[in-house]
């Protein structure tokens, strides 16, 4: 299983940063007939986007086209367990994409919207945001 990760980055830690604000750029269909939607802000770690995309193939019986809208380029740290506080920032622990109200994660094609909408939604239950199916009009 690969996980989604930078091959490279400029920085190897990163700031926390606000989970707040909505999507200006990413909020809109650009590539399949349906798609799921961010309901809510949050951190979506590569895990969680690799589970998420699993389901889709699964159901989908790897039928029709599935596109992942986002990308965990975000390093996460954390101290070992049991540690002393203290002696700076711990080490990256994964990666995660950072998530705003209205962005697209995932679209899919090539599906009727049955097998789409049922797809889509066991992918909703591998993420920790709140998520809406959406269509083009």
């Amino acid at each position: 299983m690969a996980l989604l990760q930078p091959k490279r980055s400029k920085h190897r830690k990163m700031f926390k940063g606000k989970r707040t604000g909505v999507a200006t750029r990413g909020n809109n269909l650009a590539f399949g007939v349906f798609g799921l939607k961010a309901m809510a802000a949050g951190w979506i770690s590569a895990k969680q986007i690799e589970s998420a995309r699993r389901a889709m193939a699964h159901y989908t019986q790897r039928g029709g086209r599935i596109w992942i809208r986002i990308f965990p380029d975000k390093p996460v740290t954390k101290h070992p367990a049991e540690s002393r506080m203290g002696s700076g920032k711990g080490d990256v622990e994964g990666y995660v994409a950072v998530i705003r109200r209205g962005q697209l994660l995932f679209e899919m094609g090539a599906v009727t919207k049955e097998i789409a909408e049922e797809a889509l939604r066991l992918a909703a239950h591998k993420l920790p945001v709140g998520t809406k199916f959406v269509e083009k009009s």
